[in-house]
């Protein structure tokens, strides 16, 4: 009898196909719903579900050909299901299963799935970019010319490689909402009634602990509603989406973005097809080139670029620490209380992450991480509560994303600069600073806005390392021209881990 064993981020049918590499076909199906997964973190209740929910529906697909076990732990699943007969499974998506599977005598590793560039390509063309440092840009440029990505023949189509300067554009001034057509919305069924009802009885008996909130289910949980979600952005809210997709409304949290970050994750769309309809859409005129290339920079660029790092750099980048922050995470923090924040900007974020498990990319990178990187928290602990807190939140997706980029603890290996800023930033892009009580352009007093003043000290606290870099160089050199910098610094102090 063959075995094949399925990671719960394994979901799509590209994992079980009988292909020339895969499990032979009408392989027997392994799935553990492994409970030590949900208590070594605190994980978002509505992650916990979406994930449980997902597997479950799997399993309901495969029907008699799965054999679901509920364990403590993967390893005494794995005895429970087969014993010690041989087993095949894909390349896991996190160093730790990744050493799980490779401990047990008995499994197989087969090649990835679930991404576009081979570990081998990318591995040849890491080789010849080391000196130049691993940019996003080469890269992508290297992901768009091998597998035919909006090219013209040799060229990018529109001429272009890079779109961005048309998709920074601000909110339409005095807009509450972008008007994009809204989102598809899963509908729950017994399954999730099932796995809230499973959620509550553990917690109830303090076998587990959640944050936030698990309202109805948002993101798809099966093959069927993943792709309905694909066509539907695709359709209706690809066309809207390059020129505002680094905005910000309070009334719009999710904009024209795709919210098919979970879908990927979870195995349910390839990245493969997601490129592909998009790139399809703006050929047959449906949407704009500009949208359509931000679409593909973030699956075909940015997603490839972050899984590839996570296995390039090794064990030991989970420890960098290069700015030597060490400050822990406040309560108010770790426990999504939007409600004790005042600072309009990050209680709308929190509250999002609260309620949703999500949030797009420039709130997690330009106020909830820009937060935490000002006031110099532990980059570990700041990755492990976006690992835990987003619904699309996986080791590999995080640990490059938030400890490389968002928190610059690898000193630059994967940018060029800290992504911080002060209140301008966000009151550029966004309705949020109007009606805050903290003002933008104030940095010492009682309505100092706290990225101001937190910008101001950051670049205080790390002169001697950002001097010397070309684009943080002349900010730095701004610092001498505060004269209320000694102020500044002391109201940043005393604010510690209050709430701002």
């Amino acid at each position: 009898m063959s075995v094949h064993w399925l990671f719960g981020d394994q979901l799509g049918p590209a994992f079980t196909a009988p292909e020339s590499d895969g499990p032979p076909p009408g392989a027997t199906v392994v799935m553990i719903e492994s409970r030590s997964v949900f208590r070594r973190r605190r994980f978002h209740r509505a992650k916990a579900h979406l994930i449980l929910s997902a597997m479950r529906h799997r399993a309901a697909e495969l029907g008699d050909r799965v054999v679901y076990v509920k364990a403590d732990s993967y390893r005494e699943g794995l005895r429970r299901a087969v014993g010690r007969s041989p087993v095949t499974v894909r390349h896991p998506t996190s160093r730790a299963a990744a050493a799980l599977a490779a401990s047990l005598g008995n499994v197989t590793v087969l090649p990835q799935r679930g991404f576009l560039v081979s570990r081998e390509e990318f591995s040849a063309w890491a080789a010849t970019h080391e000196h130049a440092g691993l940019r996003l840009e080469q890269f992508y440029r290297h992901v768009r010319r091998e597998h035919d990505l909006l090219m013209d023949g040799g060229e990018p189509a529109g001429g272009r490689w890079n779109l961005d300067h048309d998709n920074r554009q601000p909110p339409p001034r005095g807009a509450r909402t972008l008007g994009a057509p809204a989102p598809y919305r899963p509908r729950e069924d017994d399954i999730d009634s099932e796995v809230r009802h499973d959620l509550d009885r553990w917690e109830r008996a303090g076998d587990v602990s959640f944050v936030g909130r698990d309202g109805p289910r948002l993101f798809p949980a099966d093959r069927r509603q993943a792709l309905a979600a694909l066509r539907r952005f695709v359709d209706h809210r690809l066309a809207g989406f390059g020129a505002h997709e680094d905005a910000m409304l309070a009334g719009d949290p999710f904009l024209s973005h795709s919210l098919l970050s979970s879908s990927l994750n979870l195995g349910l769309l390839d990245p493969a097809e997601c490129v592909e309809q998009a790139e399809a859409a703006w050929r047959a005129g449906k949407a704009p080139l500009n949208s359509v290339e931000g679409f593909v920079r973030q699956i075909a660029g940015w997603r490839e670029y972050v899984w590839h790092l996570y296995w390039h750099f090794g064990e030991d980048y989970r420890t960098s620490n290069e700015l030597g922050h060490t400050a822990p995470l406040p309560s108010w923090w770790n426990e999504l209380d939007a409600d004790a924040v005042t600072a309009r900007c990050l209680s709308v974020a929190l509250r999002q992450v609260r309620d949703t498990g999500w949030a797009h990319h420039i709130q997690r990178l330009m106020v909830l991480g820009s937060y935490a990187l000002q006031r110099g928290w532990d980059p570990a602990a700041v990755t492990d509560w976006f690992h835990r807190s987003f619904v699309d939140g996986y080791d590999w997706v995080m640990l490059p994303n938030v400890l490389g980029m968002s928190q610059y603890a690898d000193g630059g290996r994967m940018t060029t600069k800290p992504y911080t800023s002060g209140g301008a930033y966000i009151d550029r892009m966004s309705d949020l600073c109007g009606s805050c009580r903290y003002r933008p352009d104030r940095r010492v007093g009682d309505d100092a806005c706290p990225f101001s003043a937190g910008y101001w000290a950051f670049l205080h606290r790390h002169r001697g390392r950002l001097a010397h870099n070309a684009r943080t160089a002349g900010p730095v050199g701004g610092l001498d021209r505060l004269a209320d910098l000694p102020e500044l610094l002391r109201q940043e102090d005393d604010r510690g881990e209050t709430a701002p």
